[in-house]
């Protein structure tokens, strides 16, 4: 198998994403006049169809995700002739996926409904998609019923412009999403790759590690979620912040942030970046309060125009309303509150359980402080080209610890969603995810939210046994990638240390010269 045959292995797996979503991708079904096609009724009413769609679902993103591995193999050289190959690939894993049914999350069918509140002049801060009349045909998920929106006023005004030129059409309205994921795809493969150049890496292996991922590309494209949008511009804004080019850097953070909140955590390493290698105390917090100004500012200005002021700030705890098994804290709180109810405590476990989950959201914070104020001290010059500069390492230092505080409010947090796993992903890799252990886990998690997609969110009619459906889902799943880690020769080897280890050091020996050749001595850490 050649890189070519491995990218059109891709192309075959967004297909059958693409097949299978026409059983159990998610539709406005009470809206939405597809669902009186004979296509769709043929692919959505009948048990058997619905099963083959789900089958095509979970081989076509185990393709993706073996495709993506055969990738690394195929171009272990990383010279600058495997960028055209990655391109390549990019274009045809994502062309299909975009035609497609939302997929795994209905999450796009929120934003129509949250689009319909700021038509009719209600406050998205404040009133859940319910207060609409006939929301629920809408399709959203009855999370969002009562829940204000956790996004920004840039996310709103296209979610406004979105349902005014749809004229009522949910698939229409879901165009103008999936062309600002795909926005998001795009950005992050121009700056993932510049931003890891600038830090002495290989551009081309960031740029497969992070945007050829098959979580990255089902989650951005797949299932239409505004984290892409989002993710491109904050990394975006870091690459201009780390190139000396701090204004522009937190225009785009800002842009970000009017997205979704979140990429306010970016902002103080921002400041970091601006202020330099040699700063002291006093010129790291002026250019903290400088960047905090400008950034706020043009937060302020967007809310004078649409009404709402800092009304977002109000609803970051939005995500935080829910909870899922495999967050640490999210599964420990409520453990521990259903044993204290279980012992008689009664609504005591429900208080333990807000207790503790406070807790993680307070030390998360703390962290990001912490890793914020502590002295950022640059990688010794140990493999680096000898006229290597100062703020090259100190930027990846900084931007190494903006990766952390990231990943601590991730981590602490009680619901951990698949795509928060890109967030960390892309901030980690332009700062060097080495070989070895390191890369395995990023496989072995690549592998984990790939199945949690798969076996989370299908679109199945009431009359259709759900459990037979997700039984088949987990099934398919979870034998696929058993196969592809522990029985498939050709890609089994990665998710191995020893055979990992020999790959490894020849693809190591082949990096040197293409190293040499771009200035730094450990491109592919």
């Amino acid at each position: 198998m050649t890189a070519r045959s491995a990218v059109w292995q891709g192309f075959a797996g967004s297909v059958m994403l693409l097949l299978g979503s026409l059983g159990v991708g998610w539709m406005a079904t009470g809206s939405s006049p597809l669902i009186r096609t004979w296509l769709f009724i043929l692919a959505r009413t009948t048990p058997a169809a619905v099963i083959t769609c789900t089958v095509l679902l979970c081989v076509g993103a185990l393709l993706m995700l073996r495709a993506w591995l055969r990738l690394r193999q195929h171009l272990e050289g990383w010279d600058p002739s495997s960028h055209r190959v990655l391109v390549k690939a990019l274009a045809l894993w994502t062309a299909p996926m975009m035609a497609a049914l939302p997929l795994f999350s209905r999450d796009s069918y929120a934003y129509i409904g949250q689009g319909r509140l700021m038509q009719q002049g209600l406050d998205p801060y404040t009133n859940g998609i319910s207060a609409l009349s006939n929301y629920y045909n809408l399709g959203p998920d009855a999370l969002w019923t009562e829940a204000p929106t956790p996004y920004g006023p840039i996310w709103l005004w296209l979610e406004q412009a979105a349902v005014g030129l749809a004229n009522g059409s949910p698939e229409l309205a879901l165009i103008p999403f999936r062309l600002a994921s795909l926005l998001g795809v795009v950005l992050l493969a121009v700056y993932v790759p510049r931003l890891a150049a600038r830090h002495g890496l290989n551009p081309e292996r960031t740029l497969w590690l992070v945007v050829l991922n098959p979580v990255l590309l089902i989650n951005f494209i797949g299932s239409v979620h505004n984290d892409s949008l989002m993710l491109g511009l904050v990394v975006a804004g870091i690459y201009y912040a780390s190139a000396k080019h701090p204004v522009v850097g937190i225009v785009l953070v800002t842009l970000s942030i009017a997205i979704k909140p979140i990429t306010l955590i970016a902002l103080p390493f921002v400041g970091l970046l601006w202020a330099g290698s040699q700063a002291g105390w006093l010129r790291k917090f002026g250019l903290w309060a400088a960047t905090l100004a400008i950034s706020m500012g043009i937060m302020a200005a967007m809310g004078v125009v649409n009404g709402l002021g800092f009304g977002w700030l109000a609803a970051l705890n939005t995500p935080g309303a829910v909870w899922i098994w495999y967050a640490p804290v999210g599964l420990f709180s409520h453990t521990v509150g259903f044993v204290v109810t279980l012992l008689g405590g009664g609504a005591a476990g429900g208080v333990v359980t807000g207790v503790i989950q406070a807790v993680g959201q307070g030390a998360s914070i703390l962290a990001v402080v912490a890793l914020a104020l502590v002295k950022v001290r640059p990688p010794r010059a140990d493999g680096w080209r000898a006229d290597a500069v100062d703020d090259t390492r100190y930027s990846r230092a900084a931007m190494r610890r903006m990766a952390w505080a990231f990943a601590a409010v991730v981590l602490l947090a009680p619901m951990i969603q698949p795509w928060y796993m890109l967030w960390l992903l892309a901030f980690f890799a332009v700062t060097g995810v080495k070989d070895g252990w390191p890369l395995r886990v990023v496989y072995f998690l690549s592998v984990f939210f790939t199945l949690i997609a798969l076996t989370d969110q299908l679109s199945v009619f009431q009359w259709i046994p759900v459990v037979l459906v997700r039984g088949v889902a987990i099934g398919v799943g979870v034998l696929g990638a058993l196969w592809i880690m522990l029985w498939d020769r050709k890609v089994r080897g990665l998710f191995r240390p020893s055979v990992a280890a020999r790959d490894e050091e020849r693809d190591a020996a082949a990096e040197r010269p293409v190293a040499a050749r771009r200035g730094a001595v450990n491109p592919g850490a």
